[in-house]
């Protein structure tokens, strides 16, 4: 298989056309001093040591004036010979033939190492330029880089690129890019005091009807019938308290993690697991338990909320009638600290298990009939997971049930 050539990098292109064009521009000019110089060596010209001596004529012209004296070319050679004639003409040809020699390769040999030596010196100070020129863009792509690894969708949105300089392109880039990041955290931070007010002005209203309705339970002169719609009402407005407190967590759970302190999974697994011990009895699930230590650093509270969450889940969608089990297991691996619950169940399809962690999303008859919960328990796990630094996964289980992981940061100190 043949390997594609790696991309090259805008700097990489921007260094690559600067030398192109210096190298170009050298070439051009070398040759047109050759060509000049090539023109003005071939006009018959004497470039030796000469002597033009005038000598008088033999006898007068045709017409009785005088001659013009004529002229003798005289050469010294090394030997300190004179010359005269074709041999001193031969020297001179000699002597023309090799300045051209010498003219020839000093121009063109010395002068394209000189090309060379100087191209590459301008490809160097091109890469420094180019640098300087593409810092700003390097800037605006590490913001866009830091905000696209935020652990959930509108965290790290308050990063600014913020960048000075002057009012070229790459700031308008940059201030366009900062606005809109601006209005996405506006946005964000809108839709998550939403939830949080809607959540807290609707407890009232239920804690309200809840004490109205277990008043007229209670009289003595209630009948069956009103008993029995005050437990229908009762069962109705738990559900809505527990779909309001599912809110108010994954809220919270959205929010960025201020102080952290030391937390060890292995005991939050072993309070969860008395808090449900009930459930699970009333459900006729079996809870297997393996903490084995698992120390991280977060809020114990969120923490507390993944695990009770995840064994619940398992819990709750277990086999019907009883004869399930669960097990919950805390473990130390590598730089990770991971909590695994695994339950028995009805099949899962693998292409169902992403959307799971998805908010109001249910499995099978549970999307219309919301009476083992609200749909938000997995994805307040995979949101708490995310502000700690974790990830939250699931697979489904051979024979029946899922096997949920979630991986945390470890803490060393």
């Amino acid at each position: 298989m043949k390997l594609l050539p790696r991309r090259l990098t805008l700097r990489a292109r921007l260094t690559l056309i600067y030398g192109g064009l210096f190298m170009i521009a050298g070439v051009l000019l070398l040759g047109l001093t050759y060509a000049l110089f090539s023109q003005q060596i071939g006009k018959d010209r004497v470039i030796v040591r000469g002597i033009f001596q005038q000598t008088p004529a033999a006898s007068p012209g045709p017409s009785g004036k005088p001659q013009p004296m004529a002229k003798e070319l005289y050469v010294l050679n090394r030997d300190g010979d004179v010359l005269t004639g074709p041999d001193a003409r031969q020297i001179l040809d000699a002597q023309q033939s090799q300045v051209r020699s010498a003219a020839t390769q000093s121009l063109l040999v010395q002068g394209s190492i000189a090309l060379v030596l100087v191209g590459t010196l301008a490809a160097g100070f091109g890469w420094i330029v180019a640098g300087r020129v593409l810092a700003p863009l390097h800037r605006v792509t590490d913001t866009a880089r830091r905000i696209a690894a935020a652990p959930a969708a509108g965290r790290g949105l308050h990063e600014r690129i913020a960048l000075r300089g002057p009012d070229d392109e790459v700031k308008n880039l940059a201030d366009a890019f900062d606005t809109m990041v601006e209005r996405l955290d506006h946005s964000f931070d809108g839709q998550r005091r939403f939830v949080a007010n809607a959540s807290h002005e609707l407890r009232t209203p239920l804690t309200l009807g809840r004490a109205l309705v277990e008043v007229a339970m209670h009289r003595k002169t209630a009948s069956d019938d009103v008993r029995h719609l005050g437990e229908t009402l009762l069962e109705i407005n738990a559900r809505h308290e527990h779909l309001i407190n599912g809110l108010l967590a994954l809220a919270d759970s959205e929010k960025e993690l201020g102080t952290r302190y030391p937390v060890n999974l292995a005991d939050v697994t072993m309070h969860v697991v008395a808090q449900l011990s009930r459930e699970a009895a009333d459900a006729g699930v079996e809870v297997k338990t393996d903490a084995g230590d698992a120390p991280t650093r977060g809020d114990a509270l969120l923490l507390e909320r993944l695990v009770h969450n995840l064994v619940e889940n398992g819990i709750r969608h277990n086999v019907e009638g009883g004869g399930g089990w669960v097990r919950v297991t805390s473990r130390t691996t590598g730089d990770h600290v991971e909590v695994e619950v695994t339950n028995s169940g009805p099949d899962v399809p693998p292409y169902e298990v992403e959307g799971l962690f998805k908010p109001f999303r249910r499995l099978g008859e549970d999307r219309v009939v919301g009476t083992r919960g609200a749909g938000l328990g997995l994805s307040i796990v995979r949101s708490v997971a995310e502000a700690h630094g974790g990830t939250a996964q699931a697979v489904p289980r051979v024979g029946g049930g899922l096997s949920a992981l979630v991986a945390l940061p470890v803490d060393l100190g």
